[in-house]
């Protein structure tokens, strides 16, 4: 089975267009950040626009240069803070290796954090009082929802500890209602192909192209690639050998096409969201 990102991802924005129709005289805005003109960054940013824009959500897109202070970053996000026509608050990351992005997230109004990285959401999701949550592991269970794949007293297995990806999968992945026992594995991890086979659901965000081959997955296992590298021809290459992974795995997803739409769908549904819990949008029942 493939697991289609692109068809859930449309699904998730067609649904936020019909209940914005409903509130016609109210705009809701998501304001991007970049700093400098990485074309990757470019290049997520123009897609979580054009998917913003599709659902009905306005978009503000600022661009600074590559060589501002800390200070010059930290005035433009306290600017947007301030700002009540904007909902939604994203810096696109990486930043330029100056600026302390630690210090950036802390000028984010924790009810505009769209990320989910401020220290308050993240620590939200810790208690399991989650609110807004990264988009990434987010959309990695929207597909898990929309495919019925059991989660409860299941092994899964998360690979790759950052903070955008792999601590806030695992703790979705084991709160109450997902129910799984997981296992947080990395580059350090010794016999990294065994532990991974014991995986009925192996999640990998690493960022290493082909790592996860045959010899990583358990017959049956739902498979969920959430790494990204741009190779030198410029193609995009997963975390996940897919050839070798259909083979065995019982659902698997793409790369292009799988986590990649569903990161953009679930900032789009942060940002209805933070409209509603900034009483923009009133609570659906």
């Amino acid at each position: 089975m493939i697991i289609d990102g692109k068809k859930v991802a449309l699904d998730i924005r067609n649904r936020i267009k019909s209940h914005l129709e409903n509130f016609p005289h109210t705009t809701i805005t998501l304001a991007t950040v970049i700093v400098g003109s990485n074309p990757a960054s470019q290049l997520y940013v123009g897609m979580k626009h054009r998917e913003a824009n599709a659902a009905g959500i306005q978009s503000k897109r600022i661009e600074l240069d590559e060589n501002i202070s800390q200070q010059e970053l930290e005035q433009q996000i306290s600017l947007l803070a301030d700002d009540d026509d904007i909902h939604g608050i994203l810096v696109q990351l990486p930043l330029p290796k100056h600026l302390n992005k630690e210090k950036m997230l802390e000028k984010i109004p924790p009810k505009k954090d769209v990320d989910g990285l401020t220290d308050i959401n993240m620590g939200r999701l810790l208690q399991g009082q989650k609110q807004l949550v990264p988009c990434t592991p987010l959309g990695v269970m929207r597909l898990i929802e929309a495919y019925g794949i059991k989660t409860s007293g299941k092994n899964a297995v998360v690979v790759g500890r950052s903070s955008l990806v792999g601590l806030p999968q695992v703790l979705l992945l084991a709160e109450r209602g997902a129910d799984a026992t997981v296992t947080l594995a990395h580059s350090r991890t010794q016999d990294l192909a065994a532990i991974c086979k014991n995986a009925d659901i192996l999640v990998s965000a690493v960022g290493s192209p082909a790592l996860i081959n045959e010899a990583f997955i358990k017959p049956g296992a739902m498979v969920f690639d959430v790494g990204v590298t741009r190779l030198e021809n410029q193609t995009i290459q997963g975390d996940v050998d897919f050839e070798a992974a259909k083979k065995i795995a019982a659902g698997i997803t793409p790369m292009p096409g799988g986590t990649g739409p569903m990161t953009v769908a679930c900032l789009l549904e942060n940002t209805i969201l933070a409209a509603t819990l900034q009483g923009v949008l009133p609570r659906s029942h």
